[in-house]
């Protein structure tokens, strides 16, 4: 069969589609990935073909822009506690409507769609997987009436939230339809869709299934007709080659700090900026091997770097992480699934979005802790890692995690669901 896959034009939301990607091509079937052009060198580097569809979206200026807005609004949430809380109606529409004004709209912008309606009718796929923001392949495939699913890389939190949304609609009597500015997404979508003489329908935002790459204790929003997948890690499309270092057992216990929280200072509570000079000072003389992953810019501005510490560029974490005792990151999707698929207990700075709720639920399991921004400081960082490090019952925790994530079935097998769900009519 063909199967066109789209993605927004965002590494990151790419990588967790390629070994599904490469699956599908194994098993003898056509696949495209269509995204905004940023991404076309990115999708062409794993092997797949490429199909620009609509033009930048310009996102980092979009950010520069819109972006402190919006993190003003979910800083420091977890977002299912969120949706549910006493101001849980207007949290969700404000955060609908500075997410669809700020990307998807953009993302999915009338060029783009666009081009996705017109590819669609041209090459006639069997199957659309989208990501689970691109609804711009969601509208695509339902104007040219192709089956399509939702390829989630995390927890579903928007279908969480989206459920909370409808229901205080429901339990207020609103008629989200007929009301502008009840449900921002919803707007713009029928927008979309009215432009091609299509109605709302909420398969576009949901999908008619879901691909879950979560296991049963981190998935939301039951009710949706689901296809496990197991994730399987994928680094991007940059040179993976296993260092001299890395071919043998480190002699003490080898922790990973990643460069998502060290290119940026976080705030502590005393108003001071805690640095990645800070982190190192803190673990100076622990009993660990401390690999540091920064790029040129942040190793030219570290001042010192402590004798335990190994700083260096991209290693691939499927080959490092193995090796690791525990790791120190931000919470976001790559980094922690491939944490979690190794069995690596984990401590989390996590601030927004979909961070924050894998944070909670990581410390939650016994796999990890939680270390939010405002309690972040060198000496609970450094307390945190020797409990990690020193309390067996964090590897326990790590270990039933990993047994969750590699329980779930490998892409090639859910090739055969997703060739028996394209061939029923698309709804």
């Amino acid at each position: 069969m063909r199967v066109l896959i789209t993605v927004p034009p965002l590494d990151a939301h790419f990588n967790g589609s390629v070994p599904l990607a490469w699956a599908l091509r194994t098993a003898g079937h056509e696949v495209r990935v269509a995204a905004q052009p940023p991404l076309t060198a990115g999708i062409t580097s794993a092997g797949l073909t490429a199909v620009p569809v609509g033009d930048d979206p310009g996102l980092a200026a979009v950010m520069a822009r819109k972006g402190p807005r919006i993190y003003a609004h979910h800083e420091g949430r977890d977002l299912r506690r969120a949706a549910t809380a006493p101001d849980g109606p207007e949290f969700l529409r404000t955060s609908s409507a500075l997410l669809t004004d700020a990307f998807y709209s953009r993302i999915g912008s009338e060029e783009t769609v666009d081009d996705l309606v017109a590819f669609c009718r041209a090459w006639r796929p069997d199957l659309v997987v989208w990501e689970t923001f691109t609804f711009a392949g969601a509208i695509a495939a339902h104007v040219t009436g192709v089956p399509h699913a939702r390829l989630l890389w995390g927890p579903d939190l928007f279908a969480f939230m989206r459920d909370a949304l409808l229901d205080h609609h429901r339990r207020a009597g609103v008629d989200a339809g007929s009301t502008p500015g009840a449900d921002p997404l919803r707007d713009w979508i029928t927008g979309q869709l009215a432009r091609f003489g299509e109605e709302f329908t909420e398969a576009v935002v949901r999908g008619l299934w879901r691909i879950d790459q979560m296991p049963e204790e981190l998935r939301l929003a039951p009710g949706q007709h689901t296809v496990p997948l197991r994730y399987v890690p994928y680094n991007g499309p940059v040179p993976a080659v296993v260092p001299p270092w890395l071919r043998h057992d480190p002699d003490r216990p080898r922790v990973c700090l990643t460069k998502g929280f060290s290119v940026r200072t976080i705030d502590s509570p005393d108003g001071r900026a805690v640095t990645t000079d800070d982190f190192f000072d803190a673990v100076a003389d622990l009993d660990a091997e401390v690999v540091a992953l920064l790029d040129e810019t942040d190793r030219a501005a570290l001042t010192t770097v402590p004798a335990n510490t190994r700083v260096v560029d991209f290693t691939p974490l499927h080959v490092l992480l193995p090796t690791c005792a525990a790791i120190v990151h931000h919470g976001g999707a790559g980094t922690w699934s491939t944490a979690a698929v190794h069995g690596v207990p984990q401590l989390l700075l996590a601030s927004m979005w979909d961070n924050v709720f894998r944070a909670v639920r990581t410390e939650e399991l016994g796999a990890g802790l939680f270390l939010p921004p405002a309690e972040l400081t060198p000496a609970a960082l450094r307390g945190a890692l020797e409990r990690l490090l020193k309390e067996p019952s964090f590897a326990d925790g790590a270990d039933h995690l990993r047994r969750a994530m590699t329980s779930q079935p490998a892409p090639h097998t859910v090739v055969t669901e997703l060739e028996r769900l394209a061939a029923q009519p698309a709804a």
